[in-house]
């Protein structure tokens, strides 16, 4: 969102060695004290909020979150895409940046996200099943008991041939 009101069409005036600046927000010149430089660009202190709650972003904290193409203060990147910024399995910090999977409103760090029973990895397309707060691959799931233990049997046997070479 571009900001008609200010003179879109000067060129960068040259300020000793500095040149002024234009407002990833606004569009405008930044000619203030201090600005920002977020998400690869400049901005005024003003111009740079959350877009949910529309807190000043400079004078909240030193970081912001950004994602689906919102700009977003860390309490409301929390609400909006995990409930307490924690993994479900270990309850260590996810960093923002990092990738994470999701079960049934819960986040995980992806190294995390394992079957409770075979310890397999879970990946993007796997089948899976979140029961009473476990995750389960396809062939583990709590109803399919009679496979359960063929599986854990061929787990056993790759780990020891592995073993042994």
């Amino acid at each position: 969102m571009v900001n008609t009101a200010c003179d879109t069409q000067v060129p960068h005036v040259r300020m000793g060695a500095l040149a002024l600046k234009r407002c990833v927000g606004c569009g405008c010149k930044i000619s203030d004290r201090f600005l920002l430089f977020a998400l690869d660009g400049y901005w005024h202190c003003h111009c740079l909020k959350c877009s949910c709650c529309q807190a000043q972003l400079a004078e909240i904290g030193s970081s912001c979150f950004t994602k689906r193409g919102l700009i977003l203060c860390k309490s409301d990147y929390i609400r909006l895409f995990g409930h307490s910024g924690a993994c479900r399995a270990c309850s260590k910090s996810i960093p923002a940046n990092e990738m994470v999977m999701r079960a049934q409103g819960n986040v995980f760090h992806v190294k995390c996200f394992v079957c409770s029973i075979c310890h397999n990895q879970l990946v993007p397309g796997d089948r899976f099943h979140y029961t009473n707060g476990k995750l389960y691959c396809e062939r583990d799931r709590p109803t399919a008991s009679a496979h359960r233990y063929d599986h854990m049997d061929s787990l056993r046997e790759h780990n020891i041939s592995e073993q042994k070479s």
